[in-house]
């Protein structure tokens, strides 16, 4: 019984807590929906319109005024030549005297006709003699300078110089021991550069044998050779460059 009573009771606050659900519900939606100032009574913000007055029309722009006539003025005349003035008349020439005839004249009015003068030859100037212009003499002609030797006469010279100074430094040959002892042989070419008095300028090896020993020799006998022998005409009173071959060999 107790027990049923309970569940009664609990069954009533229920609802009642369901009914003051219900009313706070029904409450918030007639705020929400029906608020306190409806939109009729609000004041709407008042707008006010300003009618501004019309623009006056600018003034008509004045008429330009006619220009008025031009008023050309007359062109002076120009000054016309003074007329010579007349000359006054002449007077008349008096009359000629009849010449009386000579018997009616005294002797001593009668005078002889003089002889008629010759007039003298006109002088004819002579134009000036022009002076004689001088006779044009041709300068004598240039004495012909001596051609040098062709290139085919240089190349001719110094091959045959070569050979020559080939057997001069032959006759300085050593062998080196160590080219010896090895076996080396070989060919060195000598350029020596001559200036125009014959003298050596300089000695380079221009082809090596191979072997610096070689070399070294090469180049101690063509210092040994110098003064060089007197160079052929065609190489003469000139610089010139010319190869020297030096031979190694072993017998």
């Amino acid at each position: 019984m107790a027990h049923s009573n309970r569940k009664l009771d609990w069954i009533d606050n229920a609802l009642l807590l369901a009914l003051i659900f219900s009313v706070g519900l029904h409450l918030i939606v007639f705020v929400v929906l029906h608020p306190l100032r409806p939109d009729a009574e609000r004041v709407a913000p008042s707008l006010e319109v300003v009618l501004q007055p019309p623009k006056p029309e600018p003034p008509p722009a004045p008429e330009p005024k006619p220009e008025p006539p031009k008023v050309e003025q007359p062109k002076p005349k120009p000054p016309q030549a003074e007329q010579p003035k007349p000359l006054p008349p002449k007077a008349p020439p008096p009359p000629a005297k009849t010449p009386l005839p000579p018997s009616s004249l005294p002797e001593e009015h009668i005078s002889t006709p003089a002889p008629a003068t010759v007039p003298p030859p006109p002088v004819i100037a002579a134009a000036p003699a022009k002076e004689a212009e001088p006779a044009f003499t041709a300068p004598p002609p240039e004495p012909e300078k001596p051609k040098g030797p062709s290139s085919q006469e240089v190349d001719t010279a110094l091959g045959n110089y070569g050979s020559l100074l080939a057997r001069e430094f032959a006759k300085y040959k050593q062998y080196p021991r160590i080219a010896q002892m090895r076996g080396w042989q070989g060919t060195v070419r000598i350029k020596l550069e001559v200036d125009a008095n014959g003298v050596v300028t300089s000695s380079v090896v221009s082809e090596s044998s191979g072997f610096e020993a070689l070399d070294k020799q090469a180049l101690e006998m063509a210092r040994k050779a110098t003064p060089l022998p007197m160079p052929p005409e065609a190489l003469r009173h000139r610089p010139f460059i010319i190869t020297v071959p030096v031979l190694f060999r072993l017998e």
